[in-house]
């Protein structure tokens, strides 16, 4: 059986983690990763509220998480509270430097996680006191600072600190959790595979861009946060499947910012699910996907997978 010491002790069969990416990770991938004997997680994003999320917190029940953007957070009051109400095993607050919430967390009983970038952020995280770590690659989709490389970053945030790693960015195939794995993480953060997946939010559209991307075809940008009025740090881009939007706007974000009906165009886009237009996250292991299985299959074959692979290296 596929499993490390940070994964047995969290109750899990496999050391799968669903990256919380909002707008995709509702409560039924959340509940069909727990399912498959990773730990689910529940994603609010940019535009999360209280109401969605007690919406997808009806689909999840026993060992699930929640996944939060900091600065979302602060803005939309009770949030937190209600996330720590739910009682989650884990909670995962991200993209801020305000470490507050972590003994709010720690008072309720929960499990702390946040992203880092680098062994300094890392240090901080775990002086703060929170107990997993991601070390979160510039192959990731979605939001992040595009600094390293996954393996480097693990590398170096594996040697900084003492609490348990999980590895995100470019995890999508059996070869890359049994690299992460080898190279001594406590577990996965998968978001681009399981984005595909039938139980994720996905629109179909976009689900049928996903599979039909290239390892290439993707960018890292801020076009979609400035397009629609989203206070994102600079710092933090995200990185998406490229279309039409992307490459009429790349280095006109100034002029932008300014055009208040592309904000109008943007929303429509996403409503209809029409990636020209509308934002796809997407990771660089993207090209992995080859159909959209459910995740139960996409779990059981990277983890016999990479079990398999692990095996051959074995004395």
């Amino acid at each position: 059986m596929l499993a490390t010491a940070w994964s047995q002790s969290f109750g899990l069969r496999v050391p799968i983690v669903n990256a919380p990416m909002g707008g995709v990770a509702g409560g039924r991938l959340a509940a069909a990763v727990s399912a498959a004997g990773g730990l689910g997680m529940v994603g609010m994003g940019s535009t999360a509220t209280r109401a969605t999320l007690a919406a997808q917190l009806q689909h999840v029940s026993g060992r699930f998480g929640i996944g939060l953007v900091d600065w979302v957070m602060r803005k939309e009051s009770g949030l937190l509270q209600d996330a720590l109400a739910a009682r989650p095993m884990l909670l995962s607050v991200s993209f801020g430097t305000d470490w507050s919430w972590v003994s709010e967390a720690h008072d309720a009983g929960i499990a702390t996680a946040t992203q880092v970038y680098d062994s300094v952020g890392a240090r901080q995280a775990a002086d703060a006191g929170v107990d997993v770590l991601v070390a979160r690659g510039a192959e990731g989709g979605g939001h992040g600072a595009v600094r390293l490389g996954t393996l480097p970053l693990l590398d170096a945030v594996l040697a900084a600190v003492e609490v348990p790693v999980l590895a995100g960015g470019g995890i999508a195939s059996p070869r890359s959790l049994a690299a992460v794995l080898a190279a001594g993480a406590s577990g996965a953060w998968v978001g681009t595979r399981l984005a595909a997946c039938p139980e994720a939010l996905t629109g179909d559209a976009s689900r049928r861009a996903l599979i039909a991307a290239r390892e290439t075809d993707t960018r890292t940008t801020r076009v979609f946060d400035v397009a629609g009025g989203l206070p994102w740090p600079a710092q933090f881009p995200s990185r998406v499947l490229v279309n039409e939007f992307v490459e009429r706007w790349s280095g006109k974000e100034d002029v932008l910012a300014a055009d208040r009906s592309v904000r109008d165009e943007l929303a429509a886009a996403a409503a209809a699910d029409d990636t020209r237009v509308a934002p796809v996250d997407a990771g660089q292991g993207v090209g992995m996907i080859r159909d959209d299985a459910s995740v139960a299959d996409v779990i059981g074959q990277m983890c016999a997978g990479a079990e398999e692979l692990l095996a051959r290296w074995r004395v």
